[in-house]
């Protein structure tokens, strides 16, 4: 069975950096398309950039430039750099292997002065 597990969160000042951390279980990611999600307080669930198997990326318009997602398919990990981070950034943030509907508990993220 598929696990995710999500790390790296934590509170940081506007402008800061985070990068958080996605380790997956039970299933090689190399085959696989993969994404990280957000949840705000008052949103739904939002994506938030993709990384395909032959490592093209994608991001929303909102984290363009600012957040950048790689994979490492030999330790089958996923991170998300996020720099000059808004308080709107502010969430619980998912990492997703796209074939599958599982979700991990998420790692939250906080930004406030």
């Amino acid at each position: 069975q598929v696990q995710l597990v999500e790390s790296g969160g934590g509170l940081v000042q506007p402008g800061g950096s985070l990068t958080l951390s996605c380790v997956v279980s039970g299933e090689p990611i190399s085959g696989h398309h993969m994404a990280w999600w957000r949840q705000t307080p008052t949103s739904q669930r939002e994506w938030l950039a993709g990384i395909i198997t032959d490592g093209t990326v994608d991001y929303a318009p909102s984290v363009k430039g600012r957040f950048t997602v790689a994979r490492d398919n030999a330790a089958n990990t996923m991170s998300l750099r996020m720099n000059n981070l808004r308080p709107d950034d502010t969430g619980t943030y998912y990492c997703k292997v796209t074939k599958f509907p599982i979700w991990g508990h998420g790692t939250q993220v906080a930004v406030s002065a």
